[in-house]
């Protein structure tokens, strides 16, 4: 064999130092001659005396390059060739064969066991040095492309959606591991077979019928569009909703489809117990829109009473919900006498309402038994704190006035103040509750008693809760008793709810107010 160092190193593979080359051959000096060659060249080396030995370091090491001897103990150079091709499986590992052997016959036999190479003994290490760099560029390009394959391969595995490639005959090229999982299929199982394997009737039918079509040169009705609803079915018979979207490419001359398929089985479910919950929803609604409309007619039955059109008084309710947590209550006593209240219970709405019809009972039952209005305030404490829950009360506010309007008897619980007004509509007076709201602790005598005042001619009670005087407008400032005092002097006495409710409206516009808002009026016309 020649001297290797007479080889033209004029280009350099240092950039090889990564792969690794298995030199094969039962003559020691031939290996040391190879071995100090390719070093000098940058590659990693092992080395083999036969055959047998060679599938045991291929085993070992895994070597990226072959050099083969044929005639050698044990076994030869094309078996060795042969087992070694085997264990390779998809990695590409060159094989060339380095032989003294040079009929035409030994050539074939070579590439019929798996060589990709032949060069004969004694060796041209300029030969040998040209078709390592050939080697060694292929080497790299096919590990470049076995990446990018596997790079691909495992983009398309962790696609959540099944991906799944078909030729123009509707026969299955590839398949993704999400696919496999969707259908409960193997690879092996799937590539090869038509995909009206995943279809139940009568999907394959229409499928086969829409190909041959569109191949054809038909419309398509599928392919390019989006998303459609279909059915697939799975290994074991079952079938299961999906969206498939399809879209064509041509690849080689070949025309291929991909499919992109999603498992809809669970946004299925869910939508149909939407549907479910949807329905259940509306019936629970409407069964609570009959509820509420009892109770509102019960609650507009206890409220609306003769009394409220008595000329002594003028008022206004806005309930911030459908139901009140206000009420303005008026009748006449036996006697003539005038009795009106305003009461705020907790809360607003339903449950607010509710609070104050027991108020509502006892106030029309007591009064027009005659019965005096410390008394009527003591009753009704009692009986708010028996029935009441904790945290739940009534705040009130309580006139009586005499038939001829000039005497008044007054009890404040809880409430905002109470203004008296004179003829003009100036604030004559300001009377600030002194008493605890109904229904939070028990009463004696001296929580009921109640205040006599004397009336001029003209003169007019204002009683309000706490949502007309607290509306606020957007920049959170609220209406306040200022401005209530103010368009009260400027407003005509028969005027003075309106202007209320228009300077109200006009500071936090119609229907914000977050509470119930009343006003009531008491005083001889």
């Amino acid at each position: 064999m020649p001297d290797p160092a007479s080889a033209p190193q004029a280009q350099s593979l240092a950039d090889a130092a990564a792969l690794k080359v298995l030199i094969v051959d039962d003559t020691a000096t031939n290996r040391q001659i190879l071995q100090v060659f390719l070093r000098k060249l940058g590659f990693r080396v092992d080395t083999a005396v036969n055959g047998a030995d060679a599938v045991e370091r291929f085993l070992a090491g895994a070597p990226d390059l072959v050099l083969m001897d044929v005639m050698m103990p044990i076994m030869d150079g094309y078996e060795a060739t042969r087992r070694i091709k085997e264990l390779c499986g998809d990695r590409w590992v060159p094989v060339v064969f380095l032989s003294a052997l040079d009929k035409e016959e030994n050539l074939v036999m070579g590439l019929d066991a798996g060589g990709d190479d032949y060069l004969h003994k004694p060796v041209n290490f300029v030969v040998l040095d040209a078709k390592l760099r050939s080697v060694k560029r292929a080497i790299l390009l096919q590990r470049t492309l076995d990446e990018t394959r596997r790079r691909t391969q495992a983009i398309s595995d962790n696609v959540i959606d099944g991906i799944i490639t078909i030729d123009e005959n509707g026969v299955i090229q590839s398949v993704n591991a999400a696919a496999r999982g969707m259908f409960g299929y193997t690879a092996e199982e799937m590539v090869g077979q038509n995909i009206k394997l995943l279809m139940p009737d009568p999907y394959h039918l229409a499928h086969e019928d829409h190909m041959r079509r569109y191949v054809g040169g038909g419309e398509a009705r599928i392919i390019g569009k989006g998303g459609r609803a279909f059915e697939g079915q799975r290994k074991n018979g079952q079938n299961f909703p999906i969206d498939i979207g399809v879209t064509e490419l041509s690849f080689e001359g070949r025309r291929l489809f991909v499919g992109i398929v999603r498992d809809v089985t669970e946004e299925r479910r869910a939508e149909q117990l939407l549907r479910d919950n949807a329905e259940r929803l509306q019936r629970y609604h409407d069964a609570q829109e009959e509820e509420n409309a009892l109770a509102l007619h019960i609650m507009e039955r206890q409220m609306s009473r003769p009394g409220l059109s008595d000329p002594f008084i003028r008022q206004w309710l806005a309930p911030a919900a459908t139901f009140s947590g206000d009420i303005i209550a008026a009748t006449r006593s036996p006697e003539g006498n005038l009795c009106v209240m305003l009461a705020d219970a907790t809360g607003h709405g339903l449950a607010a309402a509710i609070s104050v019809l027991p108020v509502l009972t006892l106030f029309y039952g007591h009064v027009e038994m005659g019965y005096p209005l410390g008394y009527i305030v003591m009753e009704l404490n009692r009986q708010l704190c028996a029935t009441m829950p904790p945290g739940r009360f009534v705040a009130a506010s309580f006139i009586c006035l005499d038939e001829s309007g000039r005497n008044a008897r007054l009890w404040q619980g809880g409430m905002p103040e109470i203004l008296l007004l004179d003829a003009a509509g100036r604030t004559r007076q300001i009377f600030r509750s002194q008493h605890l709201a109904l229904g939070i602790i028990d009463f004696d005598e001296s929580m009921a008693a109640t205040a006599d005042i004397e009336l001029a001619p003209g003169e007019q009670f204002v009683l309000f809760t706490d949502g007309l005087i607290e509306s606020a407008d957007a920049a959170g400032q609220e209406f306040g008793l200022a401005r209530l005092q103010e368009v009260m002097a400027k407003a005509a006495a028969d005027q003075r709810i309106d202007a209320v409710r228009n300077s109200l409206y006009a500071h936090t516009g119609v229907g914000n107010s977050h509470d119930d808002v009343s006003l009531l009026l008491v005083g001889a016309p």
